[in-house]
């Protein structure tokens, strides 16, 4: 039941995305208001989709949709600072295309019977964790199309859509200001969701941490922003380094859990 309620909020946050993505930059607080909308929208489709009598359904689509929804309220709080309507044209159609995925790849129920009070709020704090640092990729893959789209300028005849949103994005030092900023962030909330998996792992799964693929690889990702952050401190890394140590660190995390939800729920057709 709850599942079907969704089904016309996620399409209609859907459609509601790609109407914002594609109307004029001149329409600018009719985008905002839609977006706002179709924002709502959005995480009420996901509460319902997420969020069972005794339990909770999780899996890679839901993951994925709960990133872009994320991404979007960043995009619309820091729009009011910064100018980032290439980012809207990119970012907005993304978010449509997973609002519409966990309605096809629903996932699988984790039963909340017998858990801790706690482990509700891991879960949340992982997913919070997730999804600021897929902004932060999403991010870095932004600013290393910018940095090449300076050396090779194309005719304005020549320039696409997709072109024509780079250049409509905030300098590149502004951009790597916001990245960073999310890189924290998404650290921050990382250590959280590290430390209450190992300290209370037998308080909050019923049994001890299990050194497993999942594990191995957050705690690799972990590592990898948490060098970039001390790099970017004490080296004053940017550039292509920090690009690439952002990409490295977001890679090993999509592993280690969106990578093995993806091949056990759509490759095996099977939960975990």
């Amino acid at each position: 039941m709850f599942i079907s309620l969704s089904i016309p909020l996620a399409i209609a946050a859907a459609t509601m995305y790609l109407l914002c993505a594609i109307s004029p930059a001149r329409l600018a607080q009719g985008i905002s208001a839609g977006t706002a909308l179709a924002w709502l929208l959005h995480g009420s489709a996901l509460w319902l989709e997420i969020v069972a009598p005794g339990s909770l359904r999780l899996g890679f689509a839901v993951m994925l949709s709960s990133a872009l929804w994320v991404s979007v309220a960043a995009y619309w709080l820091e729009n009011r600072n910064f100018a980032l309507d290439g980012l809207r044209i990119l970012m907005l159609p993304c978010a449509a295309f997973t609002c519409i995925l966990p309605l096809l790849f629903p996932g699988t129920l984790v039963a909340l019977e017998n858990k801790s009070a706690l482990f509700g709020w891991h879960i949340l704090i992982a997913i919070l964790a997730y999804s600021s640092l897929t902004i932060a990729a999403f991010h870095a893959v932004l600013m290393a199309l910018q940095e090449s789209r300076l050396h090779v300028r194309p005719n304005q005849e020549q320039s696409t859509w997709f072109g024509a949103a780079l250049d409509k994005l905030p300098a590149l030092l502004t951009m790597e200001k916001l990245l960073f900023r999310l890189i924290a962030f998404g650290f921050g909330l990382l250590t959280l969701t590290v430390l209450s998996g190992v300290v209370f792992s037998e308080h909050l799964f019923g049994r001890a941490m299990r050194w497993d693929h999942k594990t191995v690889f957050t705690l690799m990702s972990w590592l990898l922003f948490g060098v970039l952050l001390a790099g970017r401190v004490w080296r004053g890394w940017r550039g292509k380094t920090a690009l690439g140590l952002t990409l490295a660190g977001f890679a090993t995390l999509l592993l280690g859990y969106v990578g093995s939800r993806f091949v056990l729920e759509v490759i095996l057709q099977r939960g975990a």
